[in-house]
């Protein structure tokens, strides 16, 4: 046990990760060469992606090392699942200074595995580099099939708007957290669900499809963009976290559209809704219809006021800012514009 508290070595990690990890014995390479070889499914294309946690922005030193392992392949695996893929691999790079325990570096490798076998892959590889900063870096590989990728790009007017699960998970996690908050909240924030069996049950019916990882408010600007239409939410018919849903709407807002769901969100035509819904339901997953696409640009929320611009919310790691609190602050009542008459209340038809 005291070798874990040295100088954190390499070679003698890469040694122990040989030893510990199946892929070591289930993959054409051994664990440990150069690269790692994935046999492709026939007929389907390989889907990568790559994402990182990096302490001070992401998870702080006191987050439970298993957590962040867990976290690390989950939002790999978030990435996969929205283009109906099944995951094959994960490389997982750890960056850390040369005084971390090595047994710090296992959990977070062993946490990674847990949540990849769990949906059928495993780590297969990947690096260690001495860095100032601790940081996890994840590459992910899934097959999928290639009339089935769902791309931002792919929604059209008069498609409807569904999301899993529920909205605002993310941000009621971040408002928990203080100065010196506990391993609970710590480990809450990082408890992430990929939604691999939602993607892949709606695959089949939907558009355009990408996760909420950094809020629905973010993702549904990103497909207005990318699909060159107007989105409009129904604020009512979000499926709001217990945790947010019954705060003042100004509060729950900033709360619900923080970031860090990790849902999916999708558009389909009406005529395919039924058999989506049937699909989700057999994926164990709730799906809800909370908005519509037309013709135009940008994305609006409809509230009982009427629509106004939808907030542009969402987690920018290069824009920091404190975590939203449960609470509005003293003297800060919540104000909301009002719409003109004409625009009506907010109803999904």
């Amino acid at each position: 046990m005291a070798a874990r508290r040295t100088r954190f070595d390499e070679r003698s990690f890469h040694a122990w990760l040989a030893a510990h990890l199946p892929a070591g014995r289930a993959t054409p390479l051994p664990l440990g060469d150069d690269a790692a070889a994935l046999r492709p499914r026939r007929g389907e294309v390989a889907i990568v992606t790559a994402d990182a946690l990096v302490e001070g922005t992401h998870f702080r030193r006191a987050s439970p090392p298993a957590a962040i392992g867990a976290a690390a392949a989950a939002v790999n695996l978030s990435d996969l699942a929205a283009k109906g893929a099944q995951p094959a691999g994960l490389l997982l790079a750890l960056l850390v200074p040369p005084a971390t325990p090595r047994r710090w570096a296992e959990a977070v490798v062993l946490g990674a595995e847990r949540t990849a076998r769990a949906y059928g892959a495993h780590v297969v590889g990947g690096d260690t580099k001495a860095s100032p900063r601790r940081a996890v870096v994840g590459t992910a590989v899934g097959w999928a099939r290639p009339d089935r990728l769902a791309p931002r790009s792919g929604a059209r007017p008069g498609d409807l708007l569904v999301t899993t699960g529920t909205v605002g998970r993310g941000g009621a996690a971040a408002a928990r957290l203080g100065r010196r908050p506990d391993r609970r909240t710590l480990r809450d924030l990082l408890a992430i669900t990929p939604r691999v069996a939602g993607g892949r049950a709606l695959a089949p019916f939907v558009r355009a499809m990408l996760d909420t990882s950094d809020g629905l408010a973010a993702a549904a600007h990103l497909l207005a963009a990318a699909s060159h239409v107007r989105v409009r939410l129904v604020e009512a018919a979000l499926p709001f976290d217990p945790r947010v849903r019954d705060l003042p709407p100004a509060r729950r807002r900033a709360l619900a559209f923080f970031g860090g769901d990790y849902e999916l969100l999708a558009s389909l035509p009406p005529g395919r809704l039924r058999a989506a819904r049937a699909a989700a339901r057999a994926a164990r997953l709730p799906l809800h219809v909370i908005g519509d696409v037309t013709a135009g640009r940008g994305a609006v929320l409809a509230t009982d006021r009427g629509a106004i611009p939808l907030p542009a919310g969402g987690w920018d790691p290069f824009r920091p800012r404190r975590p939203p609190t449960a609470r509005p602050p003293r003297r800060s009542p919540d104000v909301e514009p009002r719409a003109p008459p004409s625009q009506g209340r907010a109803t999904l038809k």
